[in-house]
């Protein structure tokens, strides 16, 4: 069961990013598709075909149960900001100050009927830091025509790398303290290289291009650039085109099973994620078959992260994508 959340989690993961990365070509993108899938997940359980109160009281239970979630009654009518303010104070309590202002002015008003927030936070150190001392500036090239100075880390150490040739692309896997999480990081040959490795970045070949069996430990030195994304997308119009337009229809949306009647809808599902990679580690709040082949690197190859790149952070028992992101500019 786990393995089939899992899988459908992180195939709804990689199609956001290809959707998120096609309208931001040349940004950085950065979310959470754990964060959003089981907010979506708290709104399907209300979603029914018919219902009654019984129904709702079920809801809540549920919500209590699976995400350890509650509601809260605002005052949108009469209050809409002031329930704008005391959402976002509760997420940036939940966030330790990361996501500030989820909410825009603006965004709720006498209309809204139902906010869902999910917030979620991590910070994880590095197995193996690096060493400030090392760290210097070097340029980054955002296109073969334009760099920028970045402040690069930078270690030699053993690490589990690959090389996809179909993709022309480097992996490289940084663990967290204790392994049970890591940030991948696949690295294209080419400055411009992550259009093509896009185009073939399904949930099937990730899974092979990631596996430990096609992984290889060895002494490798690591450029990686010192960095701090922030994210903001309003999912309405990205999510319709996913194919769920009936849940932001006034008419035809059906969230009875949240309050025993027909009249509620989505208006908008509003994402914000913060990522810090520095030198003690990271902060976080927020198919067809192809034929392959791996090349690992040989004894101190070198993984220089100084062009655009996709990365993302895993749990590593369940696989489950937790963050994913592009670096394009610093």
């Amino acid at each position: 069961m786990m393995d089939v959340l899992t899988a459908a989690n992180n195939c709804f993961a990689l199609d956001l990013c290809l959707k998120l990365c096609e309208e931001k070509r040349t940004e950085n993108v950065f979310f959470s598709p754990l964060s959003i899938s089981t907010a979506l997940a708290m709104v399907f359980l209300g979603a029914k075909g018919s219902t009654n109160q019984q129904m709702a009281k079920e809801y809540l239970e549920s919500m209590s149960k699976f995400f350890q979630a509650e509601l809260t009654a605002v005052d949108f009518a009469e209050q809409s900001e002031e329930a704008r303010i005391h959402i976002n104070a509760w997420v940036e309590r939940q966030t330790e100050g990361k996501i500030q202002d989820l909410l825009a002015q603006g965004t709720l008003d006498a209309n809204s009927k139902l906010v869902l927030v999910n917030a979620i936070y991590f910070k994880g150190n590095w197995e193996k830091k690096f060493d400030e001392d090392n760290t210097k500036e070097m340029p980054f090239s955002v296109t073969e025509n334009e760099s920028k100075l970045v402040k690069m880390m930078c270690q030699t150490g053993i690490f589990n790398t690959a090389y996809i040739e179909e993709v022309a692309t480097n992996i490289l896997e940084l663990p967290y303290l204790q392994e049970e999480l890591s940030m991948i990081i696949l690295l294209p040959d080419e400055i411009s290289g992550l259009e093509k490795l896009l185009k073939s970045l399904t949930y099937d070949n990730l899974s092979k291009w990631t596996n430990k069996e096609n992984l290889d430990s060895s002494e490798t030195l690591v450029h990686l650039p010192r960095f701090k994304l922030e994210g903001s997308y309003d999912l309405r119009a990205t999510l319709s085109a996913m194919g769920m337009p009936e849940a932001f229809d006034g008419t035809s949306a059906d969230f009875s099973g949240m309050t025993g009647t027909c009249a509620l809808s989505l208006s908008n599902v509003v994402h914000k994620s913060f990522v810090e990679v520095k030198e003690e580690g990271s902060e976080a709040a927020a198919s067809t078959e192809a034929t392959m082949s791996f090349r690992c690197f040989s004894s101190v190859d070198e993984f220089i992260a100084d062009h655009p790149f996709l990365f993302y952070i895993r749990h590593n028992k369940t696989q489950s994508i937790l963050f994913l992101g592009q670096f394009s500019s610093p």
